[in-house]
């Protein structure tokens, strides 16, 4: 039997999840650079995130399009020699994912997001939480949480030499332009190779440490759309195709997990590591059901990369905690905009 939704209440979930980030964002405050105003701040990242018409009252500040659901995780036992999380022993966890778009605008159509992400939260019986944010691009655009403010403003700029001046001082985006430029589109989420970019530090149970990255391959094959086709089609067709194509039989991932070598780039998403690294295939992720966004459990979800539960942790890399800080500032605003947020279909507040 799938899984069954959590229960819902208006805010408690919120307020709930509130309570926790609190503590849990002073964490990473220093790192994330947020309580040193000569510093990058979450408030910053935050302001340079939002639409020219402001943000969406009740809606998260970026990937703010996507749709719920609930799904399952099968380990298959092979990731308990990387790592003591319990969710890597052979049984099987239950799961609440979003599916979404790289964007901050209710309004922009599916067609011209070009990143797409998977967001899980897997959940032991001991009620250890591991949480992840990935998305399609096999690589970040930029190499530091300040180089994405650049980034950020140069794009918002009004200035002609705006981009091409962060280029210049920022190479690294290249790869990426390059990737955006030329990899093929799909029509469907179920279609895309999602990648957690930034590294981890798995730890078994003997007590080795290995630095790691993960991704979701898709068990559906892959079908090249034109951009031009995607964008004769309706503005939300992926929530549309998702759920046809769950009504048609199930949705799978495979996680797999690669190591990282001496000398690797473990600090710097914009770096792919070299071909021939060892991965390990731990599990498949099953989607079970789909549910709209404002009536759906991972709405009151921070998918926050730094809840990690033992056998994980963060490593150099400073994105995570980065991330982290600005996840919380958006979760504080978005829950205190709840009543703002657009009634249910049944006339109920979500």
């Amino acid at each position: 039997m799938p899984p069954s939704p959590p229960p819902r209440s208006p805010l408690g979930a919120f307020v709930v999840i509130a309570v926790v980030l609190g503590g849990g964002a002073a964490a990473f405050a220093y790192t994330a650079g947020w309580l040193s105003p000569d510093r990058l701040s979450r408030e910053k990242v935050l302001a340079a995130l939002a639409p020219p018409d402001g943000p969406a009252p009740g809606h998260r500040r970026n990937h703010v399009k996507g749709i719920c659901f609930i799904g399952s995780f099968a380990a298959n036992g092979a990731g308990a020699a990387l790592s003591r999380a319990p969710m890597l022993a052979s049984g099987t966890y239950p799961v609440v994912g979003r599916m979404n778009l790289g964007g901050v605008s209710l309004s922009e159509p599916d067609a011209k997001a070009r990143v797409r992400g998977l967001s899980l939260q897997f959940t032991a019986p001991d009620g250890a939480e591991w949480r992840t944010a990935m998305i399609s691009a096999p690589f970040f655009p930029v190499a530091t949480p300040d180089a994405f403010y650049a980034l950020l403003q140069a794009s918002a700029s009004k200035e002609a030499g705006a981009m091409p001046a962060f280029a210049a001082a920022h190479p690294e985006i290249a790869r990426f332009g390059a990737w955006a430029g030329s990899a093929p589109w799909t029509g469907s989420y179920a279609e895309e190779r999602y990648n957690s970019l930034n590294s981890f530090i798995f730890t078994d149970a003997g007590g080795t440490d290995r630095v790691v990255r993960w991704s979701m391959r898709p068990e559906a094959q892959p079908v090249a759309v034109s951009p031009e086709a995607l964008a004769a089609r309706p503005p939300d067709f992926l929530n549309r195709e998702i759920r046809q194509r769950l009504a048609a039989g199930p949705v799978r991932w495979t996680m797999q997990v690669t190591v990282a070598e001496p000398g690797d780039p473990v600090a710097d998403p914009s770096q792919a590591w070299p071909d021939g690294r060892r991965s390990v295939d731990v599990g498949t992720l099953t989607v079970n059901t789909l549910q709209d966004e404002a009536d759906g459990p991972c709405r009151d979800i921070n998918y926050d990369p730094t809840v990690l539960p033992p056998g994980m942790r963060t490593s150099a890399d400073p994105f995570p905690a980065a991330r982290s800080s600005a996840y919380a500032l958006s979760y504080e605003r978005r829950a205190a905009e709840a009543a703002q947020y657009p009634h249910a279909a049944s006339g109920a507040r979500p």
